[in-house]
């Protein structure tokens, strides 16, 4: 991982696109230019990440402060690179920073998507959710945070 900078907006802006773009056409939610325009309204480069593989980019994620611990954002990979432990490895080394810290991390992912999973696998459990997004929260110290890559993140 590598801290991200401001000219990386675009590209991160285009994988949400993809990557989420089969869960908001399920739920009825899919506008091709607000999913690429709310990433832009939010990023904040200071708290964000970029995943590389093999020097390529391959995604994203953010952990920006809150009064109450961190939010996890903008956590995408490229589809090729899903379901092969690089997304575990990467929120393995999160958490352990924020187990580290104390501090808890929330979340929300829409409801119905795959990714849950992996959030629960980490320990994440539902605060509360309606009919678009499931809001997780996972306290310090609850479930793994043992997967190990290299990373930049300071």
């Amino acid at each position: 991982m590598r801290p991200a900078r401001p000219t990386d907006v675009e590209a991160i802006a285009e994988l949400r696109a993809v990557v989420m773009r089969p869960d908001l056409e399920r739920l009825g939610r899919y506008d091709e230019h607000r999913v690429r325009q709310r990433l832009r309204d939010g990023f904040r480069a200071q708290h964000t990440s970029v995943i590389t593989v093999a020097g390529a980019f391959a995604g994203s994620v953010a952990l920006r402060p809150s009064e109450t611990g961190h939010w996890l954002e903008h956590f995408y990979l490229a589809p090729a690179l899903q379901g092969r432990g690089l997304g575990s490895a990467v929120l393995g080394t999160l958490l352990r920073r924020t187990d580290t810290s104390g501090h808890a991390i929330r979340l929300n992912v829409l409801q119905g998507s795959p990714a849950r999973h992996l959030y629960e696998r980490h320990g994440f459990t539902v605060e509360r959710q309606d009919a678009v997004d499931v809001f997780m929260l996972r306290l310090p110290g609850a479930g793994p945070a043992t997967s190990v890559i290299r990373t930049t993140l300071g």
